[in-house]
Formats: C-alpha cells, sequence, structure tokens
C-alpha cells in the first residue's frame, strides 16, 4: 500500500514511523516532511493544496493519503482527494469546521448535547470588550479560526481578556481573530480523547495529558504543546465513557446535519467537578499527543488508518499496552514568540540508546551540507515507553539531556502531576 503524508511535525513522524512498520507499507511519500524522515520520498507539492495533492495521488498511484495538520483539512485536501477517488484519513472542509471555527463547534456542541463552557461569540471589539466588563475574569478567550494553538488566552483578570480581545481584532491572528469567542474558564484537570471514525463505527484511543503553557508551573503563555503523557491515572471509567460518548454524539449530529466524518475527532475536555466538559474540538491527530498514543496502539496502524478512510473501521483493530509513555518537547528559545533557526542538532544517536526512547523530529531540517539544523519552534519530542510512569518521565530525561542545540529550552516539570490525584489542580 502506498502512502502519501502530509505535515512536517512531530505528530507526522511519529505516524510514519508506525506506517512503514506496517508489513503492508509499500512507497511512502511526505509532504513536505522534515529533516528526521528518512526512508521516505518527498513530494514536490504544496500540501494545502486541494488540486495539488489529489493530482499527485492519482499520478502515483497513492492507495491512502494521510493528512496530518488541521490547513490541509481546512483547505478541503481531504474533498479533492474523495472526489478523485483516492482513499484519504481525514474530515472534509465542511467537518473540518470543527476545528476550523470554534463559533461552529459550539454550535454543533449545543444541538449534540455536548457539556461546555458557557460563551458568546463577537464580531467587533466594542461590544466583545463591553461584555468582559460585565462577566468580570477570570475569562477564556478564543480568535474563532485557526491560530495554531496559540489563540487562546486564559485570562486571570479583566485587563488580561480585554487585552486578549483587542489582540484578536487588531490582526494578531489575521482572519483567524476576525471573530471572537470569550468562554467562563472551566476547572480541573485537562485530557485529550481522541476517537477515530469511518463516518459510522466511533473508537476511541487512549487517553492523554498535554501541557500547553511555556513555562513550568502551567505559567506563560498557550503553546502548541510542551509535553504529554499517556495514559491518565486519576481519568475514572465514568469520566473515559463520558468523554468517549461526547465524541461518539458530535459525529452523530455531524451525520445528521448532513457533513458525513472520517478521521480523527480529538476531544479536548476539562475534568470538572460537574463531570469532563469539552474545551475545543480538534479535526486531525493531536501534537504532541500522538508521540505517546502511537507508541503505545497494538495492531497496524496503515490498516486502521486505511479502515477508517474506507467505511470499514472495526474496534477490534485497536488495542493498547499497559506501558506509560511520555514525551517531552525541546523547543527553540523564545518559543511561542520569535526564535532564531538553523542551530545544529546533536545527540539524537545518543538519545535513543536510553532504553525505550524514541526521538521524532518536529521542527528540523537538513542544511546543504548534510546537517541537520532546528527549522522551527518545537525542534524534537523526546518519548519513553516503560512499565511504570516514573521509569518513563526519568528516561525522556535522561535522553534530553543528551541532545545539544543552541537555545535549547524545555519544561522539566511534564507529568510532574500525574500521580498525585486530582488535588494537584485544586485551586
Amino acid at each position: 500500500m502506498d502512502v502519501l503524508l502530509l505535515g512536517a511535525g512531530g505528530r507526522e513522524h511519529a505516524l510514519l514511523r508506525a506506517i512503514q512498520a506496517s508489513p503492508e507499507c509499500g512507497r511512502v511519500w511526505v509532504a513536505p516532511g522534515n529533516g528526521g524522515m528518512a526512508g521516505a520520498d518527498v513530494a514536490p507539492i504544496d500540501e494545502n493544496s486541494p488540486a495539488a495533492v489529489a493530482d499527485f495521488a492519482t499520478g502515483n498511484g497513492v492507495d491512502l493519503v494521510v493528512i496530518g495538520p488541521e490547513a490541509p483539512l481546512v483547505a478541503g485536501v481531504a474533498d479533492a482527494c474523495r472526489d478523485a477517488g483516492v482513499p484519504v484519513f481525514g474530515p472534509g472542509a465542511e467537518a473540518a469546521q470543527l476545528e476550523g471555527s470554534k463559533l461552529f463547534a459550539k454550535r454543533v456542541m449545543e444541538r449534540a448535547g455536548v457539556p461546555t463552557a458557557a460563551y458568546a461569540s463577537f464580531t467587533e471589539e466594542a461590544p466583545a470588550l463591553a461584555y468582559v466588563e460585565e462577566q468580570g475574569a477570570p475569562l477564556v478567550v478564543k480568535a474563532d479560526g485557526l491560530a495554531a494553538g496559540k489563540g487562546v488566552v486564559v485570562a486571570q483578570t479583566v485587563e488580561e481578556a480585554a487585552e486578549a480581545v483587542r489582540s484578536c481584532f487588531s490582526g494578531a491572528f489575521g482572519e483567524a481573530g476576525s471573530c471572537v469567542v470569550v468562554e467562563e474558564m472551566l476547572t480541573g484537570p485537562e485530557c485529550s480523547l481522541l476517537s477515530v471514525t469511518d463516518g459510522t463505527a466511533v473508537v476511541p484511543l487512549a487517553c492523554a495529558q498535554d501541557h500547553k503553557r511555556a513555562l513550568e508551573g502551567d505559567l506563560g503563555p498557550n503553546t502548541g504543546g510542551m509535553g504529554v503523557y499517556s495514559p491518565v491515572p486519576f481519568v475514572t471509567p465514568q469520566e473515559q465513557a463520558a468523554m468517549e460518548t461526547a465524541n461518539e454524539k458530535v459525529v452523530r449530529t455531524l451525520a445528521a446535519m448532513g457533513i458525513p466524518y472520517r478521521g480523527v475527532i480529538y476531544g479536548g475536555f476539562m475534568l470538572t467537578p460537574e463531570g469532563p466538559k469539552v474545551l475545543e474540538f480538534n479535526a486531525r491527530f493531536g501534537d504532541p499527543e500522538t508521540q505517546v498514543i502511537v507508541p503505545r496502539f497494538k495492531g497496524d496502524l496503515l490498516r486502521f488508518l486505511y479502515a477508517a478512510a474506507t467505511g470499514t473501521l472495526d474496534a477490534a483493530m485497536a488495542s493498547w499496552d499497559d506501558d506509560w509513555a511520555v514525551s517531552v518537547v525541546l523547543v527553540s528559545e523564545g518559543y511561542p514568540g520569535s526564535y532564531e533557526k538553523g542551530k545544529p542538532i546533536t545527540g539524537i544517536e545518543e538519545a535513543e540508546e536510553v532504553p525505550g526512547v524514541t526521538v521524532y523530529h518536529a521542527g528540523t531540517a537538513l542544511a546543504d551540507d548534510g546537517t541537520l539544523v532546528t527549522a522551527g519552534g518545537r525542534v524534537l519530542d523526546v518519548t519513553a515507553v516503560a512499565p511504570t510512569f516514573e521509569g518513563a518521565r526519568d528516561a525522556a530525561y535522561a535522553a534530553c539531556d543528551r541532545i545539544g542545540f543552541e537555545g535549547k529550552t524545555l519544561r522539566r516539570d511534564i507529568g510532574a502531576k500525574a500521580l498525585r490525584g486530582r488535588e494537584a489542580w485544586e485551586v
């Protein structure tokens, strides 16, 4: 089975390794790929161009297109591939609005009866500021559209909320900020639950907990993710069932609206005292959640993705080992703000000598002389799998310490709250 994988991050590197491990895997192309995606050919196409991706897939006999990031989904790449008769893993543009528009997602959740935060939406700055003043803090301010995981501000004061509103309407997030959603702030630990669906069957994956804030102690601005672990020890069976049901309800509701959904539906949940409530939905594999979910997956991931793309998904295709997985993200100094690129990277081979460790490339590239260099904010995902949480965490950090590049930055508290239970999140 020949595969075209779209994307360039740690998520795609993790998917690539698992796809290549399948006995059914033939030739694999990546677009655009990164410096660590050895063994795959680079497809010289714009991954966000529906016509270019569909033409390449049909012209090269591709059996499955796997879409990693959200931008190609919202652009309609999956639609173009399906129209061309190519199986594709990922929802069409209309369904991808579940991530592409927070207001659309809120309206779908209301229709589905899925618990979420109270909210209001605005297309003008003045009424948004008046609403902030009226509601008081804390509040969550979100740019409606795609903002690479950075368009969300958790404001502890009215002043912070107002500044976030002004930032959106001033163009900080481009067109994504032309509509602003202001929500009540939910409290409790966060948890991600991804489910794979072929539009009918909805198969939950292992849960994971990401660390969004840039600084230790869950401080600083939101990022695309600084580290993650799986499973999440304090999730109760009732909470797990409630999260699975929320994902299923949304798939069913979209279908009732005439919007088929094939691919990943990713629910970001807050485990509140009243039960899990949805913070947001994403329409693709999480990054960095994929880097701990895929290593724990038992089965043939390529067959699993193909089944979802072709309407033949079976829950028996997915099972999970009992090991823990912890992934620490190494980022460029200054991320999620401005940062420099082109810094030589050393020590990856030494890091992977630590038992259970895999290093997934995220923001890397090969220089003209073949040197591996930094090429993004999130540079590497250092993932360790072990029989115990402590063993996985220790191995991940031991491997991190063997990797070097100028400006290397990381959080040292990934998973520190994991085994302390709910009291770790009590204010």
